[in-house]
């Protein structure tokens, strides 16, 4: 029967029945040639082409048949890479997705037999973690790359660094809580004195001006309570001294109050919505350029129209320019030196003395300047960065 002319009912017919999958015991993978039926398949062995294939075949078999297992291998071990990364999925799942290519090379080409043999295979070979449960085989691919492997071990450096730091902390704060209860002493329990009456006729009232006691009403008479509490036998403690230390207690509590308002003043003269300045270390927190620079750490090394940077990265060498927005500043160990940001001091250089992590604030001593020596305490963490020295 001829064959169907181009633009007939019948040639678009057969053209919609080869699109899509066909069965497999029609498919001659040394001619690449699908047939749609058996008789079909049977005038395609009969053909003389197909016979030479075959010839072809006969000479080096073990080439063909190792060719095709190897592109069998490489493009399901694509498919995945590509879909499906380092998480454990059913095999027969990876093996469905390849074959709905309809060009794609079949398994009876191949040295394997079935899928659980070429499962099988690579868990032999490494290339997959392999395991067998009652819902089937499950892969696990196991990324060899070269790059991903440095990355990698980049990141699991970055991780162990990150936790010393965090443990020369917590040991650091240990040894200052130790310090300070070895040089407080042993903690005094408070002493409690009871009340004494001087006279046992005498009543105890309290003198209450309530607006509903009637005016000229007997009232009992009313004891100081100065009179009720037993003063320590101490020489010392008189009315000159109590004076004295409520004296000093104002003037300090005065000087306190010009140091808040000066704070206050340089806080809304110096509180900018900017903060990069130059020779500080901050941290990228943006992930739009991708995983390689996400919470890679970096130097501001130029500062550009006040909201930008270029920031030169530590471990990478690369250099970027990033906005304020897409980065964030860093906290060094103690008894490291800082840059104060933003704030009252802004741009003087301080050492780090504690960490309060409850509230996210520290304590700094401005280590220059004339303010050299002087402790601020309840520093943000925002407005304080780690100051790059170099090695």
């Amino acid at each position: 029967m001829p064959r169907a002319e181009v633009g007939t009912p019948k040639y678009i017919a057969n053209k919609m029945k080869a699109k899509g999958l066909q069965k497999l015991r029609w498919y001659c993978q040394m001619c690449q040639k699908q047939c749609r039926d058996d008789n079909g398949f049977k005038c395609h062995t009969m053909s003389e082409s197909h016979q030479r294939q075959l010839l072809l075949f006969a000479d080096n078999s073990k080439k063909y048949i190792d060719d095709f297992s190897r592109e069998f291998s490489k493009e399901f071990l694509d498919i995945l890479r590509r879909q499906f990364g380092t998480k454990r999925v059913n095999a027969n799942r990876v093996y469905q997705e390849y074959i709905s290519d309809r060009n794609h090379l079949h398994m009876n080409a191949t040295r394997w037999v079935t899928l659980t043999g070429y499962v099988k295979w690579l868990g032999r070979t490494g290339k997959c973690i392999v395991d067998e449960t009652e819902k089937g085989w499950f892969i696990t691919y196991v990324d060899r790359d070269p790059e991903t492997i440095a990355a990698q071990e980049k990141r699991n450096k970055k991780l162990k660094l990150d936790k010393d730091d965090e443990e020369r902390l917590q040991e650091f704060i240990e040894k200052q809580v130790r310090h300070g209860q070895d040089q407080g002493g042993p903690s005094e329990e408070p002493q409690y004195t009871e009340l004494v009456r001087e006279s046992e006729e005498e009543k105890l009232s309290l003198d209450l001006k309530l607006n509903g006691v009637k005016p000229g009403a007997a009232t009992a008479p009313v004891v100081p309570l100065n009179k009720l509490i037993k003063r320590p036998e101490d020489p010392s403690w008189d009315t000159k001294s109590v004076k004295r230390e409520k004296k000093e207690l104002k003037n300090k509590s005065a000087l306190d109050e010009i140091m808040a308002k000066e704070e206050e003043i340089k806080e809304k003269k110096n509180r900018k919505d900017y903060w990069l300045t130059e020779g500080i270390v901050v941290k990228v927190v943006t992930k739009s350029l991708g995983d390689m620079y996400y919470k890679q750490k970096g130097v501001v090394i130029e500062v550009k129209d006040k909201y930008a940077a270029v920031v030169k990265l530590l471990d990478l060498g690369h250099k970027l320019k990033l906005d304020q927005k897409h980065l964030e500043t860093v906290l060094p160990a103690i008894s490291r030196l800082v840059k104060v940001v933003n704030g009252a001091y802004r741009g003087q250089t301080a050492m780090l003395l504690s960490i309060d992590e409850r509230n996210y604030c520290a304590e700094i001593e401005i280590s220059s300047g004339v303010l050299k020596g002087r402790k601020v305490n309840n520093v943000e963490y925002e407005d304080i960065c780690k100051l790059h020295v170099e090695d």
